[in-house]
């Protein structure tokens, strides 16, 4: 009966093998992101439109708690895709990993301060608390240290004291006046400055006058280098997906109000601020310029060391995926 039992399971898996191979003619790229992740409204618009399928694949998600446990099912092979930004690539490429980038948005937050806040500049907090989110190598708090130590000639890690926390406790701190300032992911931003709070100063502002150009991307969707190697044709169709999403959230109306749910809006403000941030974040099409992510990584390697970059003083060779055409 055992042996019999055990048979029965096996046609059964047979079965269910050949419907899988029968039904699924076009190969699963599986996803990996936060739970409530900005990127969640380009996955699913993705979905929803079939820009998956047109282009030869079939998307899978699976939203997770944390960025450690996407890394992880990335990096077990429980994954295709993460979403990282590049300077991890970049560490991980000097480490011996092949991973590879595709950009997915530059949108950067900024320095948000009351409204009724008395500082005009960074100077104007000195003594006072900032709010974190990301830790002490977060890349928005390096570069806006990196501003302030050029054009004031001060030390904003001596100068204030930072309370580091998550972007939902940030947000909260800031809104109820615990911190003189925070910085925090870019739609926390937008919400707050929904919520009549105003920026002191953008990080794209602070990176155009370190030299840095704002327009590259920072954030962007990680293969393994080995799938681009063995299967380019798979990693160009979710490429092409991805900028018929961008497209469709960009230029359609409805796209947005469609998707209004996943993007936690509690009032229409929240809502018009999320939309405004998302397309004012979309890469321009076009290869990532190699020349300027190398300036970027200079600043982030001086400023945020080993922690940050790892061994990666110098760009590796074939962090970006290089766009056909």
């Amino acid at each position: 009966m055992h042996r019999l039992a055990k048979l029965f399971a096996a046609g059964l898996a047979c079965l269910a093998l050949s419907g899988q191979v029968h039904a699924g003619e076009k190969p699963v790229l599986k996803a990996a992101v936060l739970k409530v992740g900005t990127v969640n409204w380009e996955l699913d618009t993705i979905k929803h439109n079939g820009l998956d399928t047109q282009n030869g694949f079939k998307l899978e998600v699976a939203g997770l708690a944390g960025n450690p446990a996407t890394r992880i099912a990335f990096q077990g092979g429980e994954a295709d895709i993460v979403v990282a930004d590049w300077l991890w690539v970049a560490r991980q490429r000097a480490d011996g990993h092949d991973y590879v980038f595709v950009p997915y948005s530059k949108s950067v937050g900024g320095l948000m301060v009351p409204k009724d806040s008395e500082a005009q500049t960074l100077e104007d907090l000195a003594g006072q608390k900032i709010g974190i989110a990301g830790g002490p190598v977060d890349k928005s708090w390096l570069i806006l240290r990196a501003f302030a130590e050029q054009e004031y000639g001060i030390d904003l890690a001596a100068e204030t004291e930072q309370v580091f926390g998550a972007p939902p406790l940030i947000f909260k701190n800031a809104l109820s006046g615990e911190t003189a300032g925070a910085i925090n992911f870019w739609h926390f931003g937008a919400k707050m400055k929904a919520k009549g709070m105003r920026e002191l100063i953008s990080v794209s502002d602070a990176a155009k006058a370190l030299g840095l150009n704002p327009e590259t991307p920072l954030l962007g969707y990680v293969f393994h280098g080995e799938m681009l190697k063995e299967q380019p044709d798979l990693v160009r169709g979710f490429m092409a997906a991805s900028r018929g999403a961008k497209d469709i959230l960009a230029n359609d109306p409805e796209a947005f109000d469609r998707i209004r749910p996943l993007m936690r809006a509690k009032s229409d403000a929240d809502f018009e601020a999320l939309k405004a941030g998302f397309v004012a974040g979309i890469p321009a099409p076009g290869p990532v310029n190699e020349e300027e992510a190398e300036r970027m990584l200079e600043v982030m390697a001086r400023l945020g060391g080993e922690k940050l970059v790892g061994s990666a003083t110098t760009l590796p060779e074939g962090v970006f995926v290089i766009p056909e055409g």
